[in-house]
């Protein structure tokens, strides 16, 4: 009995591993950091990767043509993310590609990956990005 109590206690007292911290996107084309922002959770684009041809360094897909002239690198994609057991619900994903916003979650998968997932409606569609290093 007393082993069971000690790796309860051991168990229990492990922290589960978070979200927080720098992200290479699926594409491989930019770095999100991942940290609170309030009592949420949120993601900026902290680096863009592809500086090509054609790869706008403004939000030039934006909805709203007041916000076109924001820089790329420090835009908001991530917010309003809470804790939910292992996973980070209640939040929405912006794609400054297409400039739509989707409602997300976020997880981590078991080699630590993170999963990215954003709804319209009920369709769903998930995205695996890993740690940068």
């Amino acid at each position: 009995m007393g082993y069971f109590s000690a790796f309860l206690f051991l168990v229990a007292g492990t922290p589960m591993p978070g979200v927080e911290g720098f992200w290479l996107t699926d594409d491989r084309k930019g770095v999100v950091q991942i940290a609170p922002c309030g009592e949420h959770i949120c993601g900026r684009i902290v680096r863009v990767l592809d500086k090509g041809p054609g790869v706008p360094a403004t939000d030039i897909n934006n909805p709203d043509p007041h916000l076109r002239g924001q820089p790329i690198v420090g835009l908001l994609t991530l917010s309003g993310f809470n804790r939910d057991g292992a996973v980070w619900k209640g939040g929405r994903a912006y794609d400054p590609q297409s400039g739509r916003s989707y409602r997300a979650t976020l997880g981590l998968n078991p080699d630590g990956s993170l999963k990215v997932t954003g709804c319209v409606l009920f369709i769903c569609q998930s995205r695996r990005w890993t740690r940068a290093r």
